[in-house]
């Protein structure tokens, strides 16, 4: 909501509207990623902390999950992957800096 205020300061002209609007929905995005991470995390580990997270790590690299049939990715990828979209979505870097 932050980001979408700042931008659409000058409310009366169009495009800062326009760009309002996508940077909330950039932010979404990445709040869904972000969430997902976060699921993950807790599903597969039974918590969020990243200190045991980093400790049990190793003891689940052969734990996959199928997204959809006949393609599995394994739940630390899943997670890395969802934590790396997720920040980049919130701080609108690579692809997602509209």
């Amino acid at each position: 909501m932050c980001s979408y205020l700042l931008i659409n300061f000058w409310f009366t002209r169009v495009q800062a509207n326009k760009s309002a609007l996508k940077a909330l929905l950039m932010n979404r995005v990445g709040d869904c990623f972000l969430l997902i991470a976060i699921v993950g995390m807790f599903k597969t580990f039974g918590s969020v902390n990243f200190t045991v997270v980093n400790h049990l790590a190793p003891y689940f690299t052969s734990y996959s999950m199928q997204i959809f049939p006949g393609i599995s990715i394994g739940n630390l990828e899943l997670i890395a992957i969802s934590l790396v979209i997720g920040a980049i979505g919130k701080s609108a870097q690579l692809g997602l800096h509209t």
